[in-house]
Formats: structure tokens, C-alpha cells, sequence
């Protein structure tokens, strides 16, 4: 459970500086969805050779459905962003799946209502957004506060496609029920980028080393190793837990794009870092993790268990 944790901690976190390179010379949906394409046929085939049953049906539209949450609008809207906002600031944005996962535990038929520290992180999360869109500019570049909107449209289908996941009608492969989505998910990516000219646009001759690098990068480990940890998490502990990756993926990107990026790192994107996280910080924590459970459970599940 530790490796699946880091890998959606920091690969997850360092997906946002690779996607920025691999823009440089690849238009953004083509390259998602020929990313996940290629990662979804390697997990089904995968699975397919393990014996795992193939999807039935009605599994495949809920694969469709779930494939188009998670990667056409949630990632999808992640790429074509980074086209024109830092990787750094993009992360933070996404850092609100989690302020969104509250609010449909809220809203859901069933569901509580948040304690006082959930609502109050709730609050610190869209004022940090706030922070960094209406001034209007961070670190002397502007911000489109319409490319801030269509990140917050995609933390919410991301969110949805989390919670929805959990009872959806998937394969009991996690790697199947993964290949399948991602299959999906990148043929509608790949149609987008089709229906929007992107082929005449490329030419692959002219796609550089780091672009090159950065795709194969996103598709093996930001794909086949990070998605796939998380589709198990998701199965194997509470969304709660698998939140908690909210502290970890926005502080990596904004470090990563500052030290190797050359993004901006100014005083007010520093601020709002720390209110989103701490945003988060209250929401999973308002929501009862108990971090030392998840410790015990990392280093001794049975003494978790007993505790």
C-alpha cells in the first residue's frame, strides 16, 4: 500500500511539469489520447493474459462513462489548460478534487453533514483559488479567470468519477476495469483532437527528445502505474485516504515547475499554496482520517486493525 500511495503523491505531483514539455511539440488532445490509448491497451491485454474476465456490456458504458469523467473532461481540461497557465498553478487548482469530494459527500442521498473543520476547509479552498484569479496575474503573467473556471470543471467531473467509481458497474479486475477506462477515455480524447484539426497540425518528425521523453513518461508511469495504484486505493482503503493526495501532488508540481521549469514562485502563489493545502488538510481530516491508523496500517496492518 506504501508504493501505491507514492506513486499517486509524487508521480501524480511531477505529471503536471511532464505534460508542459510534452506540449511543446504535440497538440494537447492528440497526445492524451494517444497516451492513454496506448497505457489502456497495454492494461487490457495485460489483464486479458492473467485470464481476468474481459468487461461485459453494460461494464464497458460504465467504463465509457467513467473514462470520460476522469480523462476527457478531467484530464483533458488539465492538458489544454497547461497550453497557456504553469503547471505549478494548474496543480494547485486541481488540489480542490477534494473540496468538491466533500460537497457530494454532503449533497449525496444519505450523506452527513460536514463538521464545522470540513466547512471551514471547504471555505479556505476556494478563497486560496481566489487568491491567485482575481488579482489577475501571479508572478507578473496573467490569469485567465475562464482557464481558472475550466479547471474547477474538471476537479468536479474528477471528484464524480471518484466517488461514482466505487459502486460502479466495473470489472472486479482493477487492472481490466483500469484498461477499460483509459481505452475509452483516450478514443474520446483522440476524437476531440481529430474533430479539432490536430492532425493537420502535427508532424511527428518534429516532436523533440524532451516531448518524446515526457509522453512515454505520462504514459507509463502517469498512466499503466499511478492510475492503476489509484483505481486499487479506491477499492482498498476509503476515497478519505486516497484524498490525502491533495497535500502532496500541488507542492511537487509548484516545486518542480519552479526548479526545473523556470515557473514563477512569488510571495502571493506561495500564500495560496498554503491555504488550499491547508483547505484540504482540514477537509480530510474534518472527515475523520486518523493519520495515525493509516500509519499503523502502513507499517503494521495488524496492529492498525487492532488499535
Amino acid at each position: 500500500m506504501i508504493a501505491a500511495f507514492a506513486a499517486i503523491y509524487f508521480i501524480w505531483g511531477s505529471t503536471y511539469l511532464a505534460i508542459f514539455w510534452a506540449l511543446e511539440s504535440m497538440p494537447p488532445f492528440l497526445m492524451a489520447g494517444s497516451r492513454f490509448l496506448v497505457a489502456g491497451a497495454v492494461l487490457y491485454a495485460w489483464a486479458s493474459f492473467r485470464g481476468d474476465a474481459r468487461p461485459t456490456p453494460g461494464q464497458w458504458v460504465a467504463a465509457a462513462v467513467l473514462g470520460a469523467l476522469f480523462f476527457l473532461v478531467g484530464n483533458g481540461t488539465v492538458v489544454w489548460v497547461e497550453q497557456f497557465l504553469a503547471s505549478g498553478l494548474t496543480a494547485l487548482i486541481i488540489a480542490m478534487v477534494s473540496v468538491w469530494t466533500a460537497l457530494f459527500e454532503w449533497l449525496r442521498r444519505g450523506g452527513t453533514r460536514p463538521s464545522a473543520m470540513v466547512i471551514a476547509g471547504i471555505v479556505l479552498g476556494f478563497g486560496g483559488v481566489a487568491l491567485l484569479v482575481v488579482p489577475g496575474r501571479v508572478g507578473g503573467e496573467p490569469v485567465d479567470p475562464r482557464e481558472v473556471m475550466m479547471l474547477m470543471g474538471s476537479t468536479f467531473a474528477w471528484a464524480l468519477a471518484s466517488v461514482s467509481s466505487r459502486h460502479a458497474n466495473l470489472p472486479s479486475s482493477t487492472v481490466m476495469a483500469a484498461g477499460a477506462e483509459m481505452l475509452a477515455g483516450g478514443l474520446l480524447l483522440t476524437i476531440v483532437g481529430v474533430a479539432m484539426g490536430e492532425p493537420g497540425r502535427f508532424d511527428a518528425a518534429e516532436v523533440g527528445g524532451r516531448a518524446l521523453l515526457s509522453w512515454l513518461y505520462l504514459t507509463v508511469f502517469g498512466s499503466i502505474v499511478a492510475f492503476t495504484a489509484f483505481a486499487w486505493l479506491l477499492k482498498a482503503t476509503s476515497p478519505n485516504n486516497v484524498a490525502t493526495a491533495g497535500y502532496v501532488n500541488p507542492m511537487v508540481a509548484v516545486f518542480l515547475g519552479w526548479a526545473l521549469g523556470g515557473e514563477s514562485l512569488s510571495a502571493r502563489t506561495l500564500a495560496a499554496s498554503l491555504i488550499i493545502v491547508l483547505g484540504v488538510v482540514l477537509i480530510i481530516t474534518g472527515r475523520g482520517i486518523s493519520f495515525r491508523r493509516l500509519t499503523l496500517r502502513w507499517l503494521s496492518p495488524g496492529k492498525a486493525a487492532a488499535d
